[in-house]
């Protein structure tokens, strides 16, 4: 099993240590191994994330698999240029799924019983879900406005949930104490490097199923930012191996009512801006200070790309659409539709820095938007409305 090296100082760590951030404060990644994958075997191995076998950190576990991996990529009907990844089919409805079965086979491994993870809802219950097939307790710290949907599926699943009073960054500080008991794997989709290497299977995907081509732009969601470096991991090691000619551009988006990288980004600035989040109906990007958030601004500059920010209106709109080709996803999953639809239509802010680069690239003549979370999760969309209504009220219904 590979170690973890520390992104600030390089001091190594033995992954069986279970430790998750650096005494120097620094965040850890997975040590370099080598990572080319075979291309001609491909066409023989099994239908799933395993088939890119060199690429990843640990090999296949047959009792913690679900299949999980190579969700279909459609064509969209009413943006001809782009194409669609319906990674809310994957099993527990998430692309989550991608780290949490390398970090549950990862924590069976190394004889973990007991794991711990904070998540605004798909994160635990994709954790909850493999943790309990590799036969170890999985504690869920969620916010309590997570939406029931996501608290019911975690249940389910056999993990028990704590529910945290106050913001995401409330319940991000409860669990990481909490993480610090003896014996307890905190299995952090943000912390532990390697559920970011189960993640770039996404963007290895996406070059196999184009036919071995990467296309001119990504189009991803961005909170935490595990897409966003499990992207580029996985262009960055297809162009050095040889398997592609050229990196995708990367366009992050945010929810306008929390957008610290976005405005990082605008600012040029190398760390996200400070900020209080606002409510949003994106709930699983609703980060506001998120710990990778430099290596998401490196990242997506290295490929030539932005952050952008969309509104609630706009999301909901697009799920909306979204529901119009077949496809019922949550919030959160409708921001990147969003940013190409308000591309397209010209109904972005044109003031806006970013949007200024983003909007040129969005409507490259090919482009991938990820559908990271079906819609029954959070089946209904609620928008924040503005204090000054006649008949105040804290949430209109769409």
């Amino acid at each position: 099993m590979i170690d973890l090296v520390c992104s600030e100082c390089a001091a190594t760590y033995p992954v069986e240590s279970l430790v998750w951030q650096c005494t120097c404060g620094g965040l850890l990644d997975v040590a370099a191994f080598a990572t080319e994958v075979d291309a001609a075997a491909l066409p023989g191995r099994a239908p799933s994330l395993w088939r890119y076998a060199e690429a990843l950190p640990i090999a296949v576990d047959p009792t913690i698999t679900l299949g999980e991996g190579l969700s279909p990529l459609a064509p969209s009907r009413a943006l001809p240029h782009a194409q669609l990844k319906l990674d809310f089919l994957l099993p527990t409805l998430s692309f989550k799924d991608r780290g949490a079965v390398v970090l549950a086979t990862l924590a069976k491994r190394l004889g973990v019983r007991r794991a711990l993870v904070d998540s605004s809802g798909n994160a635990g219950t994709a954790m909850a879900a493999y943790f309990g097939r590799a036969g170890i307790h999985c504690t869920v710290y969620v916010p309590e406005s997570t939406s029931p949907g996501k608290l019911a599926q975690m249940r389910a699943h056999g993990a028990t949930v704590e529910r945290v009073a106050g913001s995401r960054a409330d319940t991000a500080e409860a669990a990481r104490q909490a993480a610090n008991s003896d014996g307890v794997m905190f299995a952090s989709h943000v912390y532990h490097p390697y559920f970011l290497h189960g993640v770039k299977t996404y963007g290895y995907e996406i070059w196999e199923q184009r036919g071995r081509s990467l296309p001119e732009t990504v189009v991803v969601p961005v909170g935490n930012g595990t897409m966003v470096l499990g992207c580029y991991l996985a262009f960055s090691e297809l162009v050095a191996a040889g398997l592609a000619e050229r990196m995708p551009r990367i366009i992050a988006v945010q929810a306008s009512a929390c957008s610290p990288l976005e405005q990082a980004m605008a600012q040029g600035l190398d760390v996200p801006v400070a900020i209080d989040g606002r409510a949003t109906i994106a709930e699983g990007i609703a980060i506001a200070a998120p710990p990778r958030g430099k290596q998401i601004l490196r990242a997506v500059r290295a490929t030539g790309g932005t952050i952008i920010a969309v509104t609630d209106r706009q999301t909901a709109a697009a799920r909306r659409e979204l529901g119009g080709e077949g496809l019922f996803v949550e919030p959160t999953s409708a921001v990147c539709y969003a940013a190409v639809r308000a591309a397209v239509d010209q109904t972005f802010d044109a003031a806006s820095p970013t949007w200024a680069v983003a909007a040129s690239l969005l409507t490259a003549g090919s482009v991938v938007v990820p559908l990271c979370g079906a819609g029954l999760k959070s089946p209904g969309d609620t928008i924040p409305v503005p204090s000054t209504r006649s008949r105040p009220s804290r949430f209109e219904q769409i």
